[in-house]
């Protein structure tokens, strides 16, 4: 390896390594709570919402700086006197249903809800359907008992 190819990979790796870090945030103050119950309902709240940018972690969970920004906002509603419900329903205007782990029954909602329902019966449709037409060509095909060889 040339020392200008060495020399341009370490320029790469300094140039690069601050916008690799971005991504993951540490909380560097906590939140501090005026009492216990909002403590607990600020808790139980993060914990319902999705963060935007994992795949599969709630808010409470996640690292990501959104997430820590959303944790603060979520505070700051709370503490302008809004509902967990109208909570929700600002972050699911500003990010979509995904926000929510368990996103409300309607009707573009109805096959995340019922789709799994659904799979199962038609699977035991399926399947006794197919053991149904089986069983009468086994017992067609079964020898005589009756004759002797």
């Amino acid at each position: 390896m040339s020392v200008l190819t060495a020399a341009t990979v370490a320029f790469a790796a300094l140039v690069t390594a601050p916008a690799a870090q971005a991504q993951v945030a540490t909380d560097a103050a906590p939140p501090e709570f005026t009492d216990a119950r909002e403590e607990q309902r600020f808790h139980a709240l993060v914990a319902e919402l999705r963060c935007v940018m994992c795949q599969n972690q709630s808010l409470a969970d996640s690292n990501a700086q959104i997430a820590v920004d959303l944790r603060r906002e979520v505070l700051a509603l709370m503490r302008e006197g809004k509902d967990d419900a109208q909570i929700k329903d600002f972050l699911v205007a500003r990010y979509g249903e995904f926000v929510l782990y368990r996103p409300q029954v309607e009707s573009k909602t109805w096959l995340l809800w019922f789709g799994p329902a659904l799979l199962l019966v038609i699977g035991g449709i399926v399947i006794t359907t197919l053991v149904r037409r089986r069983a009468p060509a086994a017992h067609a095909a079964a020898p005589d008992d009756d004759q002797e060889w």
